[in-house]
């Protein structure tokens, strides 16, 4: 009389337990993501009720320790002119988008407005929205 022994494992591994973790910290991440700001410089705009949007153009920003940047690269007031041009010659129907901080000196911000205007082109002053 042969007795038979009932300790057989299974070989098949199951899945379902890291499936679920992999879809926790995919939802996890998703989410996280949403929080990063695009915008490397912290500016305040000045709000405005007016929705004006501009499709595609170079960014000029001025921030409240009058610095300037092009395109996120920080330049110098006396090279600013030239720095536009360099980014105006990949667009095609260039606008400049003026991102000014709003306790930037109005003084700086029509500065800039002159040097957009001698070289012929379109500018569109940045604003949040008001609420």
């Amino acid at each position: 009389m042969a007795l038979k022994t009932s300790n057989k494992r299974d070989p098949n591994f199951s899945m379902s337990s890291l499936t679920d973790i992999i879809f926790l910290l995919l939802i996890f991440f998703m989410l996280t993501s949403t929080f990063v700001t695009p915008s490397a410089l912290d500016l305040t705009l000045p709000s405005s009720s007016s929705q004006v949007m501009a499709n595609k153009g170079v960014s000029v920003q001025i921030t409240r320790n009058m610095e300037y940047y092009v395109e996120g690269e920080r330049v110098r007031l006396n090279q600013l002119q030239t720095s536009i041009e360099k980014a105006v010659k990949k667009e095609e129907n260039p606008t400049i988008i003026l991102q000014a901080d709003k306790a930037t000196e109005l003084e700086k911000v029509v500065g800039v407005m002159n040097i957009v205007k001698k070289m012929n082109l379109k500018m569109v002053l940045a604003t949040e929205p008001t609420e």
